[in-house]
């Protein structure tokens, strides 16, 4: 005799229904109508044949047999929801590989991560540095830094903050004899360029800058690289106020001119939208997130 489970659905939509002796609660708990309820009803009855359900003077009533079946997988459903809690809470234990660039792991997560570490002893973080790959959510990387629009799909994101593009130098360039009072002194200074020209192209012109030659001065291929040119006095950066703060709040860096240039980018924490609950992410999502909230105030 071939052994056939009911529908799913249906069992859901009845186990609700019967708890509450309501199709409008049950409805407003599983989040669709109550049409929809009651068609998942119907639909179970006619699988097993029998009536569960009586309607009396506009009240809901089950049948004996509703009744005893109800009793039956109360029980099922709650050790299911209890056998998803313990999952869960596993889930908050163990490793959690965090895929991301080499300048946000150094200027950012690296410096605070023992606050984590502080925070959730049973989670051991593995940091995987590499240049952004927006296919790095492989099976070995629980959660990854992606820095963009935040339009990716199948993932769910997580903005972390909003970027501002400012210059920044040594103050031993500024306590040199070459002057730097204005924005147009910058053509007696050597520029530095993270990846592209094109960011203190943008900067000249809305600062109202003319008769600079941008397309000079070294590229370099991460954020981090830049910086520390700048740290060492090689030139001026415009650099990521992110990634910069570290070396703004210890004095290595100062900002010499207030124009600044706000990102269309950002950078986002992202993780795939199927372990969303796993206990080990949100814990490490809602720490990344409280710590941001709380540099932002």
């Amino acid at each position: 005799m071939s052994r056939r489970l009911p529908p799913l659905n249906a069992l859901k939509a009845f186990e609700a229904a019967a708890r509450n002796l309501s199709f409008t609660k049950a409805a407003d708990e599983l989040f669709v109508t109550q049409a929809a309820v009651s068609h998942q009803i119907k639909h179970l009855e006619e699988h097993l044949g029998l009536k569960l359900f009586l309607r009396k003077n506009r009240s809901l009533l089950l049948t004996e047999e509703g009744q005893g079946y109800f009793l039956d997988i109360r029980d099922i459903f709650t050790q299911l929801i209890d056998a998803t809690d313990k999952l869960l809470a596993r889930g908050a234990k163990g490793s959690l590989t965090v895929s991301l660039t080499p300048s946000f792991a150094i200027q950012w997560l690296v410096p605070r991560l023992n606050l984590f570490n502080e925070a959730h002893p049973d989670i051991d973080v593995r940091i995987k540095a590499q240049d952004q790959d927006e296919n790095s959510l492989t099976d070995d990387v629980d959660v990854a830094i992606y820095y963009g629009k935040g339009n990716w799909s199948g993932i769910e994101t997580h903005k972390l903050h909003t970027e501002y593009m400012v210059p920044l130098c040594s103050p031993m360039l500024l306590n040199s004899t070459i002057p730097m009072k204005t924005p147009g002194d910058l053509q007696k200074h050597v520029l530095l360029h993270d990846m592209t020209r094109r960011n203190w192209k943008t900067w000249m012109k809305t600062a109202g800058v003319r008769d600079i030659k941008v397309n000079q001065g070294p590229i370099f291929s991460h954020s981090s690289m830049v910086l520390q040119a700048a740290v060492h006095g090689q030139g001026v950066a415009l650099g990521n106020s992110v990634l910069a703060k570290p070396d703004i709040d210890s004095g290595r860096l100062i900002i010499p001119f207030s124009h600044y240039l706000e990102s269309k980018n950002a950078f986002y924490l992202v993780f795939r939208e199927s372990q969303s609950d796993l206990g080990k992410i949100v814990s490490f999502k809602d720490w990344m997130l409280d710590l941001v909230a709380q540099e932002q105030n």
